[in-house]
């Protein structure tokens, strides 16, 4: 099954740079569409998903800075969207940065960064990592420092809480119920049995070969398992996984 992607870049010379990164990142087939607007955005997502998640894309670029508009207004409004959506941007401040993942970014990379460096970023999505440039993410840690060292966690609430990420930072500031959520029985077969493999350690690659399926597939699962049980890392769901007897 091909893989549909989106780069939204303004700049052509950009544009094709970043296409020969995701190409280079994935084994999967692949159909790139390219984009130079918010405009043209939105209309080929409505155009492809025509209201069904299903035949979304699974992967968007998004630049910060377009000609009629910003990339987080985009990402706000993909916010209901199982894509994995990655800011690619010159910006590596804490203005653009943490704004952006408020607004549901999965990854945040530096397009000055090097081809080799940006494809071993992406490929971070297979193994259950968050796609960061290595800028950004000593960023991540210088800017959550003085509050480790204040109370000796990393609050989930800065902004990690927000990725696709099964290695968020796991903080006992926030509680986990000692009984399952009502949202529990929801769950399919399908997520019962990747939060199983999840909660054994496995990487979303690994999920994947097991069961068969593409990545992507799995990401999504992952996505929605978070989402019905109200956590956001890896170690919240394996608590509950093991609670029911899953591991």
């Amino acid at each position: 099954m091909t893989v549909k992607v989106l780069i939204i870049e303004d700049n052509p010379v950009a544009r094709s740079f970043l296409c020969r990164v995701v190409r280079e990142s994935f084994s999967d087939a692949m159909e790139i569409t390219e984009v130079g607007d918010l405009e043209n955005a939105r209309r080929q997502v409505a155009k492809l998903s025509g209201g069904n998640p299903e035949i979304s894309f699974k992967l968007i670029l998004v630049d910060l800075e377009l000609p009629d508009g910003n990339g987080m207004e985009f990402l706000t409004e993909l916010a209901g969207s199982p894509a994995i959506k990655i800011v690619t941007t010159l910006y590596s401040d804490d203005d653009h940065l943490f704004p952006a993942l408020q607004c549901g970014a999965d990854g945040y990379l530096l397009k000055e960064d090097r081809f080799e460096v940006l494809v071993e970023e992406l490929q971070r999505i297979v193994r259950g990592q968050p796609p960061l440039s290595p800028a950004i993410a000593r960023r991540l840690l210088s800017h959550f420092r003085p509050s480790q060292s204040d109370s000796g966690t990393m609050p989930l609430n800065s902004g990690f809480g927000t990725l696709s990420s099964s290695h968020a930072p796991f903080s006992n500031s926030r509680s986990v119920a000692l009984d399952p959520p009502p949202e529990w029985e929801r769950l399919t077969p399908r997520e019962s049995e990747v939060l199983t493999y999840l909660s054994k350690g496995f990487t979303i690659k690994e999920i994947a070969n097991l069961m068969g399926i593409k990545w992507f597939t799995v990401n999504d699962h992952i996505k929605s398992i978070y989402k019905k049980l109200n956590v956001s890392s890896r170690a919240e769901a394996a608590v509950l996984a093991s609670k029911q007897g899953l591991v």
